[in-house]
């Protein structure tokens, strides 16, 4: 017995003799169940099997930015207090320049710890601000020929860098310590003195009064630059304290630099 084998009509073909038999009228094909529903396509041969087209997104091992954001939310304190300090080692409180990469570490850790600031309004709470305090980090630097005029590569150690906060006269004393080989000094220092006034809940303008070297000696050494080294650690202007604790101050001035000082003893 032989087979025929019969073609079916092309797609042009079969879309003609639809056309041809429903006009502009639709073709229903209905499909009824023992429950007499009806499911009804139209006779445009394209919905006879519609397409979903849907996006498939990935999940990546690495966090998004809002994922980490809430991830940093829930650091405590002391952890990030104990990363910033080990990102502070071997740098020299920054005063010599930072890599971008370790800057860039450090401002992290400093945002975080300022949106966790337990005191918002630290002018209202003089009594915490008052007190001596030693400069741990800065984005204040002393590069180049600066640095080669100041002394400070070989013949000229840069020692502690101290803010003394007397409230009840609203006074400040700034004090760099200074190491100069060769002149059997134990130490000197440059002092400046400023006075502050309160602004706003949390910040300060400080006015420059007077500054001194001592002893004589190391005056000898930087009186030809004398307004290099107070230009470059002069206090004078905006300074608002962006975070305060019991042991740690953060503030930053009116260009945009970072302070990052701890609670010490009075030398």
């Amino acid at each position: 017995m032989s087979s025929k084998l019969i073609q079916p009509p092309s797609m042009a073909a079969s879309r003609g003799a639809i056309s041809r038999r429903t006009g502009n009228a639709k073709m229903l094909l209905s499909f009824s169940n023992s429950n007499r529903k009806t499911l009804s396509f139209s006779d445009n041969p394209f919905r006879l099997r519609p397409m979903f087209i849907g996006k498939v997104t990935e999940q990546s091992s690495a966090s998004s930015p809002n994922e980490q954001q809430e991830e940093e939310k829930d650091i405590a304190v002391s952890q990030i207090k104990e990363e910033l300090y080990e990102s502070l080692k071997g740098i020299n409180r920054g005063i010599f320049g930072v890599k971008s990469d370790k800057k860039a570490e450090i401002e992290r850790l400093v945002e975080l710890l300022e949106c966790r600031n337990p005191t918002p309004e630290p002018t209202g709470e003089l009594e915490k601000i008052g007190g001596c305090w030693r400069l741990i980090y800065s984005t204040i630097t002393v590069l180049g020929s600066k640095r080669t005029k100041l002394g400070l590569r070989d013949f000229v150690s840069l020692g502690d860098l101290l803010q003394q906060i007397d409230i009840a006269q609203g006074k400040t004393v700034h004090v760099l310590k200074f190491d100069v080989r060769g002149l059997n000094l134990l130490d000197g220092e440059f002092r400046i003195v400023a006075a502050f006034k309160i602004i706003s809940k949390s910040s300060v303008e400080i006015t420059y009064e007077s500054s001194t070297i001592m002893p004589d000696q190391l005056m000898n050494i930087f009186r030809k630059n004398m307004n290099l080294l107070l230009g470059i650690f002069n206090p004078e202007g905006l300074f608002e304290i962006s975070y305060l604790d019991e042991d740690l101050q953060v503030g930053r001035d009116g260009k945009g630099n970072v302070f990052v000082l701890e609670r010490t003893e009075k030398p």
